[in-house]
């Protein structure tokens, strides 16, 4: 039984391979132009950020630029194109862009219209509220009564619906149509709280007049797990740009980072071996080099790294790496094995 299954398996697999393979080019371009086209944010601090001299930066970026190493061994060979949320998809479903990683939520609306993949979550969000330290509110449930600034027309304005609807708390909601617009508001005090990504809010935070005025709450009244997107008619390209935040948490995982790779290529651990490539061939069905993974850890880090880095302990932002820890540490960031 377990041969006919799997010869009908292949069979189909053949079937669908060659119907599909005009479309399984995404990496022949990227090679060509020898740029990788990345959709990004059109400026979110710790995520998606060019600085006043066009160099970018954040965690977003830094998946492009591990992407980019994985393929040319250079992760400058990116084009950050800034995208609105109104944009985002369009612009990757008419080619504009290879992926995008732009703080994205998995949703099921964004994840069935034709021609949109998700390929995997690189930061576990959730909505949060962020309010006035003068006003004296420490919990989401002493915001009975109050007025709160949200982006019209958004997930974010929905969740905050259903939140305060279920735990019967009247509010009042101040909508805009941008995101700039949601937060100059809340700045010019014509509403008690700001609502958001929580990561998003400890990044807008910066930009108000005086930050430490300000406070984000504890509570989270939503889910938001934010990942890259595909197009889906490319398996290739969906699988090798899933696999290279697998390689950065396996490298985590596994005690590998930029400072001492090179010298965990000599490990005598199989899978550190699997990892870096010096045993087996697992990049050949990505399309990539056997070494495709140290090419991303040699040069951006593993997945702590970066996190820590961009958002983290070491940023500006000091968010604390809460769900997206490591399996090993009570966190949600799990990759499958390279083997």
């Amino acid at each position: 039984m377990v041969r006919i299954i799997s010869a009908a398996l292949f069979a189909v697999a053949a079937l669908l391979g060659s119907a599909s393979a005009q479309a399984q080019q995404t990496l022949a371009q990227i090679k060509s132009r020898d740029v990788l086209n990345c959709g990004s944010n059109t400026g979110l601090i710790g995520f998606g950020a060019p600085d006043p001299q066009g160099n970018w930066s954040g965690l977003d970026v830094e998946y492009c630029r591990a992407i980019a190493a994985a393929i040319f061994n250079d992760p400058s060979k990116v084009k950050f194109i800034p995208l609105s949320a109104n944009d985002r998809f369009k612009a990757l479903l008419a080619g504009e862009v290879d992926v995008l990683v732009r703080n994205s939520t998995w949703t099921i609306s964004n994840d069935t219209p034709p021609g949109l993949l998700f390929t995997n979550v690189n930061y576990y969000d959730g909505q949060g509220l962020m309010v006035r330290r003068k006003l004296g509110v420490m919990s989401v449930m002493q915001l009975a009564g109050a007025s709160i600034c949200v982006q019209r027309g958004t997930t974010t304005e929905l969740n905050l619906v259903d939140f305060f609807k279920t735990n019967n708390l009247r509010h009042t909601i101040v909508s805009f149509d941008t995101g700039p617009e949601t937060l100059k508001a809340y700045d010019a005090g014509r509403c008690d709280a700001f609502t958001t990504d929580a990561s998003s809010l400890y990044s807008e935070r910066l930009k108000l007049t005086v930050p430490d005025d300000h406070m984000v709450l504890v509570e989270i009244i939503s889910k938001e797990p934010l990942g890259p997107l595909t197009r889906d008619n490319d398996s290739q390209w969906f699988k090798l740009v899933r696999w290279v935040h697998f390689a950065m948490l396996n490298a985590e995982e596994l005690g590998v980072t930029r400072a001492n790779v090179d010298q965990m290529r000599g490990s005598t651990n199989p899978e550190i071996r699997r990892l870096l490539g010096i045993d087996g061939k697992f990049g050949e069905g990505l399309g990539l080099t056997v070494d495709w993974a140290y090419r991303i850890v040699k040069h951006i880090g593993n997945y702590g790294e970066s996190f820590e880095r961009t958002v983290g302990s070491r940023s500006v932002l000091r968010m604390s790496r809460g769900q997206n820890a490591l399996w090993t540490k009570g966190g949600l960031q799990y990759a499958p094995p390279i083997r």
